[in-house]
């Protein structure tokens, strides 16, 4: 039985197994939550340019607000598949 991980994760059961695979505490809260949602895109989502729009600086920038480390050293298609994977 999966433990409550407090009202921001809407579906234990689905995070704690993501993070038993390995998955960041945040990647596997997003998708638990999108699971509970039932996998709807949220309103606001998909106004942004694809990643192969963006130039490096901008690119380097969503990085480091994200705290991808190493991004200093990345060429744009570096940040680019840290940033999707993140």
């Amino acid at each position: 039985m999966a433990s409550s991980h407090g009202p921001s994760v809407k579906d234990d059961d689905t995070y704690e197994a993501l993070r038993k695979q390995g998955a960041s505490k945040e990647k596997a809260a997003r998708i638990a939550n999108a699971r509970a949602a039932g996998d709807k895109p949220s309103a606001r989502g998909g106004k942004s340019a694809p990643y192969e729009e963006w130039n490096r600086d901008d690119l380097y920038d969503r990085a480091r607000e994200i705290g991808i480390k190493g991004r200093s050293e990345m060429n744009k298609s570096e940040l680019i598949r840290a940033l999707r994977s993140h």
